[in-house]
C-alpha cells in the first residue's frame, strides 16, 4: 500500500476469485523495503505444474527474469517467489547471488530443486536485495501456505504491489471438453508501463491438465492482446514477468495437444479476459491517472501497423496532457499519427473523440461540434478513434491521462 489516495477509476472491491486445485498461496511483511505492510509472496504446487512464460526485452533485464528464462525450458514448476520493494536488476553479482539464494532456501524448504522454482521483484532499480532478510523469511511464508481461495487471493495481491494504489485480481470457470476448470490471476503495476511488456508481474493460474506446448502459445497469444496492448508512460520495465501455470489437478479428458483445438475454445477465451482484465487494472491505476482510454485505429496497412500508431497516440505527452485538460485538441491526435512511422493517408484521415467525429478527408469536419466532444473527454472513461484510410488493419490500445500525480508519484518514489 502507498500514502497515495486510491485511485478513482479502481474497480469497487477486489473480485471473487475461483479456487484453483493444485495451488498454495502466502504472503507476508518481511520488511524487505516496506514497513507494516506485506512484500513477499509465495505460491506452491504440491503435486507440481506445467509452466509457460512471456518476459521483458528489455536490454537490462533483472537477475529474476534471467533465472526464469534459464528454467523455463523445463516445463515444470513447484514454486513461485515474488517481493516487492527491490527489482534485483542491475545489481550486478550480488543480483545473481540473490536469486539462487532464494531458489535454493525455498527449494530447501520444500524438499524440491531450486531449478523449479521460478521468482520475481519488482520495485527500485540498482539497489542490492537484502538476502539474509528474503531468505530469513521463507520458512515462516511456507509455514502459512493456503490453499488457493478467498482471502489467499487478496494478501497475495496485495503483497506485490509497489506503487498500485489497489490490489489487483481476475478470475474466470471454463469448460474443456465437458469439465471445469478454473483460472485465477493476480498482477502488479502501476507505472513504468509499456508494452515489451507493459513495471508490471502477473500470474496466472490453472488446474486444467494441459502440457506446455499448449500453454505457451496461448499465453503469448494472450499477452500479444492485453499486456502487450497498454501503456501508462511509454517506459518498459526490466523486470516484466507473465507466467501461467496448470497444475493438472483437473483432466480434460484426454491429452491436449495443439493449442488450436476446438476443445480449448471456451478456455482460451476465458484465459483472454483474465489477462485483459489484469491488464486494464494496471492502466487504472496509472499513476496519477484520472481518464481510463481506450484509442481505436482503423484502416492501417495490417494490425500491426494500427497498434503502432495506436500506441503512438497513447505514449504521446500532448495526448495525455490534453486528456487530462479534458481539451478537444485534436490536432495532436494527428501529430501523433503522422510520427507513427506507419503508411497514412493524410487526405483520408478521419479522428472520433468518443461520439463526436472531428475530421474527415484531411480536415476538421463542417458541423465539428467541439462542446460535445469536451463533454466526452470529462467522462472517468474516454474513447479515441482514427481511421488512416490506407488498409484494412485495426487494433485497439489502452492507455490514460497524465496529470501532475505522476510527477508527484515518481519524484518521490525511493524517499
Amino acid at each position: 500500500m502507498t500514502d497515495e489516495k486510491v485511485s478513482p477509476l479502481a474497480p469497487e472491491a477486489f473480485p471473487d476469485l475461483p479456487a484453483v486445485p493444485g495451488v498454495e498461496l502466502a504472503s507476508m511483511a518481511a520488511g524487505l523495503r516496506y514497513q507494516r505492510r506485506a512484500d513477499l509472496m509465495l505460491a506452491t504446487f504440491p503435486h507440481s505444474a506445467t509452466v509457460a512464460g512471456v518476459f521483458t526485452k528489455s536490454r537490462c533485464a533483472s537477475a529474476p527474469v534471467d533465472w526464469c528464462r534459464n528454467i523455463l525450458p523445463s516445463g515444470n514448476a513447484r514454486a513461485l517467489v515474488c517481493n516487492a520493494g527491490n527489482a534485483n536488476a542491475f545489481t550486478g553479482g550480488s543480483g545473481e547471488t540473490a536469486t539462487r539464494a532464494t531458489a535454493e532456501t525455498i527449494a530447501r524448504v520444500l524438499d524440491i530443486a531450486p531449478e523449479e522454482v521460478y521468482l520475481a521483484s519488482t520495485g527500485v532499480i540498482g539497489e542490492s536485495l537484502p538476502i539474509e532478510a528474503l531468505t530469513g523469511s521463507l520458512p515462516e511464508l511456507a509455514a502459512a501456505r493456503t490453499p488457493a481461495a478467498d482471502a489467499a487471493w487478496l494478501g497475495a495481491a496485495n503483497a506485490i504491489r509497489t506503487t498500485d494504489t489497489f490490489p489487483k485480481g481476475a478470475g474466470k470457470t471454463a469448460s474443456i471438453n465437458g469439465t471445469t476448470v478454473a483460472i485465477g490471476g493476480i498482477a502488479k503495476g502501476s507505472g513504468m508501463i509499456a508494452p515489451d511488456m507493459a513495471t508490471m508481474l502477473a500470474f496466472v493460474f490453472t488446474d486444467a491438465a494441459l502440457p506446455v506446448s499448449v500453454l505457451q502459445p496461448l499465453l503469448a497469444a494472450s499477452v500479444t492482446r492485453s499486456f502487450n496492448r497498454i501503456t501508462v508512460d511509454s517506459d518498459t520495465s526490466t523486470s516484466d514477468t507473465v507466467l501461467l501455470f496448470a497444475t493438472g489437478a483437473t483432466p480434460v479428458g484426454g491429452e491436449i495437444s495443439d493449442p488450436d483445438s476446438p476443445a480449448l475454445e471456451a478456455f482460451r477465451q476465458a484465459l483472454d479476459e483474465v489477462t485483459l482484465d489484469l491488464a486494464h487494472q494496471i492502466v487504472r491505476d496509472g499513476e496519477g491517472a484520472t481518464k481510463f482510454v481506450s484509442v481505436t485505429v482503423k484502416g492501417a496497412e495490417d494490425e500491426g501497423a494500427a497498434s503502432r500508431i495506436a500506441l503512438a497516440i497513447g505514449n504521446s505527452p500532448l495526448v495525455k496532457t490534453m486528456l487530462a485538460a479534458e481539451d478537444a485538441n485534436w490536432g495532436r491526435l494527428v501529430m501523433a499519427v503522422g510520427k507513427a512511422g506507419e503508411a497514412a493517408d493524410r487526405d483520408r484521415l478521419a479522428i472520433w473523440i468518443g461520439e463526436e467525429q472531428a475530421a474527415e478527408r484531411g480536415q476538421m469536419r463542417a458541423g465539428y461540434d467541439e462542446a460535445r466532444a469536451t463533454e466526452f473527454l470529462k467522462a472517468p472513461e474516454v474513447s479515441l478513434s482514427v481511421d488512416v484510410g490506407v488498409g484494412s488493419g485495426e487494433a485497439t490500445i489502452w492507455t490514460c491521462d497524465l496529470t501532475h500525480g505522476y510527477i508527484d508519484i515518481n519524484a518521490g518514489y525511493r524517499s
